[in-house]
């Protein structure tokens, strides 16, 4: 064992570490070319400081600023640098969050372990939160050396990192090994329980476990890995899982149960974490690639923390692996809607444009109110004291969560440097069809239990809008689903449990009822389009403004009361719309229009009708009307069944009346 990663007195606390042969895409997110700086902020700048338009970031880039050689990776944790060149571990993966560390937990002082050969400079840097860098030290070394160097955690109370550079003279220099280490911490590790949901996904399931069992070492204090299958496609059904499930050493478990949603499979990871006697339940989604040390990187942060703590990872997209989905989340309080923790922050961040030396903003320390439940450390004795998920199938478990914690006085922390790969819902369009009820009836229900403001707030107002806007577009089977979760929601919470298992189907029977939720893959399955101008005389119709908004929806819907489609547009549709060009305000001129669906696999005809216009109007009004007089004694009844309808013993009941296995 090298001295990075053992030294008496001190334990590592993060290691370094380097991509696989198989993930060229990530380079960045493990090393980046060029000098410590990369650029220079003027303290004031605050216009260089939150660039928001990719040129601008484009304009900030030193001309030192390149890739890595990738041949130049030597294993998971060596790798070479070129004589004359350098190269700065200054990155998502590598640089320390110091600023973490100081907030969660009692660690202040640090050391950093660098095992080198050849001839070069070691140099130790560290940023403040407005991303200023400063140079803390720096060795020489020559053959066979092992650098230490003696650092405080005590500077960074709003944020900052650390990171250290390589700069090879002579020849070349090759990190064996790098370690961050600290004193103290628990006398035993945690033991945690790692649990993957899925639904039909099993070849990405059956690759995470063999991720899993091909880095064996992030495995010392996993308990068991739990796949909790809730599919019809069976996990143990794929070519390869015996060889798999061997080489996991009789770690891995598949309890097969019905499909209860991402909030049934999680609550049935929560469950069985407590019930084995783990310390932590590390929840994982299904269509995900894991970083698999971030399994220990959470673990090791956790058992550090002063108090039992949500640890959450962070999410990168699949398909696109230099691209940081968002870098935490909060709950705006009014609207309960997911927001970012300050204005400087961005989504869809791409490490491979700006790096983290170069992007001030991510030097900031984030506080968050959840974490997505894709990669998500809780404590057992989290659970044991405010239960497991609510059961509301999908949509809002993981955010509801996170508030029921802050109230209960335990923090969530989105922890850089912990990460997975997941199927990015940029092309996904999740308010219609299906998921609508569930989006509509779980943010009620978390606004019903958590919201600070007298009858919620903004909420009522926003969901209510919603409803015009999709009837306006003419999606009636959207609208059937928020109609049926406010018609639930109004009945209380006592059936949660009962329809957890039934809704889905429930939902997907009424399709056949609306043209706009069957799908057809080509558009040529359509009649073809009437030849013509289109609506509004083929003029780009654009956002109303805010003064124009109001007026112009009482003018729309009346429009599509009193008008009567024209005989034609339910024979021949007036035109098609790719999905980008399928918002409310364009759609509803439309009496007929084919539209494509955000992920680009197929289409749908919208087709207006002013009975269900007028019937679908009337209902969501008078249910708005009723939640908005009820609100205060719904409110009040939610909130005391929060603590039977997460309990243990509810889910266990669910749990024993949805098994597919026997268990």
């Amino acid at each position: 064992m090298s001295a990075a990663e053992t030294t008496p007195g001190w334990n590592p606390i993060q290691r370094v570490i380097l991509p696989s042969t198989d993930q060229t895409d990530t380079v960045s997110l493990y090393v980046d070319a060029g000098t410590a700086s990369g650029i220079r902020l003027r303290e004031n700048d605050e216009f260089a400081r939150t660039p928001k338009l990719l040129e601008d970031k484009l304009q900030m880039f030193s001309s030192e600023s390149r890739e890595a050689h990738f041949e130049d990776l030597l294993g998971r944790h060596s790798m070479r640098v070129r004589s004359g060149e350098q190269i700065s571990f200054g990155t998502y993966f590598n640089a320390f969050p110091a600023s973490y560390w100081r907030r969660w937990t009692s660690v202040r002082d640090i050391r950093l372990v660098v095992e080198t050969s050849g001839p070069g400079t070691v140099t130790v840097y560290k940023s403040n939160a407005r991303g200023s860098v400063q140079r803390v030290d720096g060795k020489h070394v020559d053959g066979d050396t092992t650098s230490t160097f003696e650092l405080s955690l005590k500077p960074f109370g709003d944020g900052g990192w650390y990171w250290f550079d390589l700069a090879a003279s002579t020849g070349d220099l090759v990190l064996k090994n790098g370690a961050w280490q600290a004193t103290g911490g628990p006398a035993t590790k945690g033991q945690v329980t790692l649990e993957i949901t899925t639904m039909n996904k099993p070849d990405f399931c059956l690759n995470n476990a063999r991720i899993l069992a091909e880095n064996a070492e992030v495995l010392e204090n996993v308990k068991e890995i739990l796949i909790v299958d809730q599919g019809t496609q069976k996990v143990q059904d794929q070519e390869g899982f015996a060889a798999v499930r061997d080489a996991l050493g009789g770690k891995l478990r598949v309890i097969n149960q019905a499909n209860l949603g991402g909030s049934g499979g999680f609550a049935r990871g929560m469950f069985e974490a407590v019930e084995n006697g783990s310390d932590y339940a590390l929840l994982l989604d299904d269509d995900i690639v894991v970083e698999p040390e971030s399994i220990v990187r959470l673990l090791t942060f956790a058992d550090h923390c002063r108090k039992p703590t949500i640890v959450g990872g962070h999410m990168f997209d699949l398909y696109n692996r230099s691209v940081l989905h968002t870098f935490g989340e909060v709950v705006d309080p009014y609207r309960i809607v997911p927001a970012l923790p300050h204005a400087d922050m961005e989504t869809r961040h791409d490490f491979s444009v700006a790096n983290l030396r170069q992007t001030p903003w991510l030097h900031r320390r984030v506080d968050v109110d959840y974490n997505g439940w894709w990669m998500c450390l809780i404590p057992t004795k989290v659970i044991q004291e405010i239960g497991l998920s609510l059961p509301l199938f999908i949509k809002w478990d993981d955010a509801e969560y996170g508030l029921r914690a802050r109230e209960a006085g335990f923090a969530t922390v989105s922890m850089p440097g912990a990460a997975v790969w997941h199927v990015s819902w940029i092309d996904k369009d999740d308010l219609v069809g299906w998921q609508a009820y569930f989006h509509a009836r779980n943010r009620l229900i978390t606004t019903l239990i958590h919201s600070p403001y007298p009858k919620g707030g903004r909420v009522l107002r926003e969901s209510f809008q919603s409803d015009v806007k999709h009837l306006v577009s003419m999606q009636y089977f959207t609208e059937h689903g928020r109609i049926d979760a406010l018609r639930d929601l109004l009945k209380g919470p006592d059936d949660l449990h009962k329809v957890l298992g039934t809704k889905l189907p429930e939902i997907n029977a009424l399709k056949a009822q609306y043209p706009d939720a069957q799908l057809k893959e080509d558009v040529d399955d359509f009649p073809a389009p009437k030849i013509g101008r289109g609506p509004m005389g083929g003029t780009v119709v654009g956002l109303p403004s805010k003064k124009q908004l109001i007026p112009w929806g009482i003018k729309t819907v009346a429009r599509q009361l009193i008008k009567a489609p024209g005989p034609e547009s339910a024979e021949r549709p007036q035109g098609y719309l790719a999905h980008r060009d399928n918002r409310w305000y364009r759609v509803a001129h439309y009496d007929s229009v084919v539209v494509s669906n955000a992920e680009g696999t197929g289409a749908s005809w919208y087709q207006r009708d002013p009975k269900k216009l007028k019937s679908m109007l009337t209902e969501a009004t008078m249910l708005h009307a009723k939640l908005f007089r009820e609100w205060d004694s719904l409110a009040a009844q939610y909130r005391r069944a929060v603590t039977e309808i997460s309990s243990i013993d509810a889910w266990k009941k669910t749990f024993e009346a949805n098994s597919e296995d026997g268990r």
